[in-house]
């Protein structure tokens, strides 16, 4: 008798332009970084994303308490299931703090957790993606997963080979999508891409200034993954809808969508 292990793909809502690519902002920065989006802000960048052609954003479930549930009809929603905070003794200690189910009451179309490769907890981070992937199956919902090489151990966090172990780990531990850092040059990333069978994106990684963080997304995208996952270039840039439209450019090459004709964010606190 023949076996066969077959996973359907559960990423259909988080892919709303019709294609295989991804643009992702995460938005969960509040927790692990400071007081960097505050809720009347948070609303104007949402509506931005959703204007400006974002597939999904990544928030913790407090956070949807102070926003509209209808800017949801156009972006998806990824709650974020772990947290650390820069000022704890140990910031790359990630835990959960929330759990698939709650996130489902939440209305999320996915979940997403983070584990820091070569931390001193990694063993615990990554017990708790094993943890996640096994209520994403039962629910069948969607796992996100951000993998970083982080921690005492690492010397050079964009590795290739680093960054491809952290690709795997998360296919291997369920997770549908991953999100890794850049390596720093379009060839090594595209082996990294093609080490495993599920959707890679890539991190923004720190500030740039529009042009050179277009520039910077551009060549990314080169290596062939399957898309980016920007935030802080997003939420820090001057016009956070028109940045979001060229990155949605650059992701969904074969799609149109019209430019924002102008950022209005008073119609992110109607």
């Amino acid at each position: 008798m023949t076996k066969t292990f077959a996973r359907h793909d559960r990423t259909e809502n988080l892919h709303r332009y019709g294609d295989s690519k991804l643009l992702i902002v995460p938005l969960d920065h509040t927790v692990g970084a400071g007081s960097l989006l505050r809720a009347h802000r948070l609303r104007e960048v949402l509506h931005a994303l959703r204007v400006g052609g974002a597939d999904a954003t990544v928030l913790h479930k407090g956070a949807l308490d102070h926003v509209d549930p209808a800017v949801f009809d156009d972006l998806a929603l990824i709650v974020h299931l772990s947290a650390s905070a820069h000022s704890g003794t140990d910031p790359d200690h990630k835990v959960l703090v929330t759990t698939v189910e709650e996130a489902l009451r939440l209305g999320a179309d996915a979940v997403s957790v983070h584990v820091n490769l070569g931390s001193r907890t990694e063993y615990q981070q990554r017990e708790d993606v094993a943890q996640v992937a096994r209520a994403c199956d039962r629910w069948s919902v969607p796992l996100f997963a951000m993998v970083y090489p982080r921690g005492p151990r690492v010397s050079n966090p964009t590795d290739p080979e680093l960054v491809c172990h952290a690709a795997e780990v998360a296919a291997d531990l369920g997770a549908d999508v991953v999100k890794v850092p850049f390596t720093g040059d379009p060839v090594s990333m595209s082996e990294v891409a093609a080490s495993v069978d599920i959707p890679v994106v890539v991190a923004g990684g720190p500030a740039l200034r529009a042009e050179r963080a277009v520039a910077h997304a551009e060549r990314i995208l080169s290596s062939g993954v399957a898309g980016l996952a920007f935030g802080r270039n997003v939420f820090q840039a001057d016009d956070p809808a028109s940045f979001v439209h060229r990155l949605h450019t650059a992701v969904h090459t074969d799609r149109t969508l019209a430019a924002p004709t102008s950022y209005t964010p008073a119609l992110a606190r109607s």
